[in-house]
């Protein structure tokens, strides 16, 4: 650990539990702030924990990356929207020198630390992977990803199209909204929906 910003760092090993949950853009400001881009609009997490776990970024985005090696932890000072983004400041970072040398550090945060969502909403973390049926009990696929529209979000599942001769992966988008979604159960791990198969 040879960068300027070394110090704000602590040596730890990535949770079991850990979530990616968003990575270091680019400095911001003269005084160690720093963008950050999320992985999802739902943004709580990231707000409502105040130690981060951080790792170098990909091999192919790591060119002259220096900060640091392995994982390390690092406690959140400061954290809050801007124009349409989220800026950050590390305790001990103080200028823009520190906050330059982690452009595409990726962060995580346990899973155990997310604070309990309000009744009847979801982090998007916990929603992937679900499969989803409608109310005849179709499959309709699993959920791949959860895409933010403005005023809600959409799930993305993915299926196997066997209408063919060769089957393929296909897309369905589920707005997921109450008047389409019935039942989210967790430990099952299933959603059921309002859907038709030829929606």
């Amino acid at each position: 650990m040879n960068s300027p910003a070394s110090s704000v760092f602590t040596a730890s090993s990535l949770p079991e539990d850990a979530i990616e949950l968003g990575r270091f853009m680019d400095a911001w400001g003269v005084k160690g702030w720093i963008k950050v881009q999320p992985h999802s609009a739902d943004t709580q997490a990231l707000f409502e924990t105040t130690h981060w776990h951080l790792q170098p970024p990909e091999e192919a985005l790591a060119r002259g990356f220096s900060a640091f090696t392995g994982c390390v932890s690092a406690t959140v000072a400061e954290i809050k929207h801007h124009a349409d983004g989220v800026v950050a400041r590390l305790e001990g970072m103080s200028d823009r020198s520190q906050s330059e040398s982690l452009k595409g550090v990726r962060i995580y945060v346990p899973r155990s630390a997310f604070p309990a969502p309000p009744e009847g909403e979801y982090y998007w973390v916990d929603l992937l992977g679900l499969e989803v049926f409608n109310r005849e009990g179709h499959a309709l696929g699993v959920v791949r990803d959860l895409m933010p529209t403005g005023p809600h979000s959409v799930l993305v599942l993915e299926y196997t199209d066997t209408q063919n001769d060769k089957p393929l992966l296909a897309e369905r988008m589920i707005p997921f909204v109450d008047a389409y979604v019935d039942q989210v159960d967790l430990k099952a791990r299933r959603i059921t929906v309002d859907w038709g198969l030829d929606y």
